[in-house]
């Protein structure tokens, strides 16, 4: 299955963002806290290039705790500042308004030796579709000022919402980004509700569920559906769990179109408890291989480089 959304409002907000840069102090990227990476649009950094920026990994009650900690101390090493939230519940709001006054701390001292007083901080919010964002103004506002839902989509043009005295937030619509160069990050943003089922398969986010938790979570999928793994036959599998849950159709045969549906609520609504899709450790893993792969190449390079000029040192010659 090959996943794919890219709405034409999309686009649109894409120029929205880049055109309002010069209105706001810093960006508030907000990411889902169980895919720290996976729900972080590439095309951001091509549009905000150097403005100050804040991390905000929402939905972290929904997220494995170690596994957020750990991406928080990632991104940190990277020179990005992060905080973990809760929108949802208004958990963690806090952190979110002190960071970003750190961030621009030297700017507001540079107005106030101008002898400016300082205003209100001016923020962007990004972020892929269905990750909170309207939750998380609605939260800061403390009014609901901005549409909310869980599908995802539902803001589709810009708007200013002040934040008390300290902040003004400017709401941007979703974005998502036109290819996905890996597949599993499609299947991650799926799987977590930022892509709107009507255009996925199911049963092929319910198989990639299950083979992500007999890696990462086995005892959770163990203790929920009393698999230990997942069958090379996978109709085997389904009717496992569909048997266990009783999921059946006409005639008492197992819905396998219901077991998929059930396999995917399960894992949104925290049926096997708290889930992140991102590891820090693959990672970083990727990153070394990634960067071996390029002293190997520059390697090669000089090499080349340096026969060349041997060869046309001879020819002179």
């Amino acid at each position: 299955m090959t996943i794919q959304w890219f709405p034409g409002h999309m686009a649109k907000a894409r120029r929205q963002v880049s055109e309002s840069l010069k209105l706001v102090d810093i960006i508030f990227e907000l990411v889902d806290a169980r895919l720290p990476l996976s729900s972080r649009n590439p095309m951001i950094d091509e549009v905000i290039h150097q403005k100050p920026r804040l991390l905000v990994l929402n939905k972290q009650d929904m997220a494995d705790e170690h596994e957020t900690r750990r991406w928080i101390q990632y991104f940190a090493d990277r020179g990005f500042k992060a905080v973990a939230i809760n929108s949802l519940e208004g958990k963690g709001l806090q952190a979110v308004t002190k960071a970003a006054q750190e961030i621009l701390a030297d700017k507001w001292d540079r107005m106030r030796s101008k002898g400016m007083k300082p205003r209100a901080i001016r923020a962007m919010i990004v972020g892929i579709p269905n990750v909170g964002k309207s939750t998380l103004i609605n939260r800061l506002a403390k009014k609901n000022l901005a549409k909310t839902g869980n599908t995802p989509g539902i803001t589709k043009a810009q708007q200013w919402i002040k934040v008390g005295k300290e902040i003004e937030l400017l709401d941007t619509p979703g974005i998502l980004w036109p290819k996905f160069e890996d597949q599993e990050v499609g299947y991650k943003l799926a799987l977590t509700g930022a892509i709107k089922d009507t255009i996925t398969n199911m049963e092929d986010l319910a198989v990639y569920g299950l083979n992500f938790l007999a890696l990462h979570y086995p005892n959770r999928m163990e203790e929920r559906y009393k698999i230990s793994s997942v069958s090379e036959e996978l109709v085997e599998t389904f009717d496992a769990i569909g048997k266990l849950r009783r999921v059946f159709g006409q005639g008492g045969e197992i819905d396998y179109d219901q077991v998929a549906v059930l396999i995917v609520r399960d894992i949104r609504d925290q049926h096997l408890g708290k889930l992140t899709f991102d590891f820090v450790s693959e990672q970083v893993e990727k990153e070394q291989l990634a960067e071996a792969i390029e002293i190997e190449n520059e390697e090669r390079r000089q090499k080349t480089a340096a026969l060349r000029r041997q060869q046309k040192q001879e020819t002179e010659q």
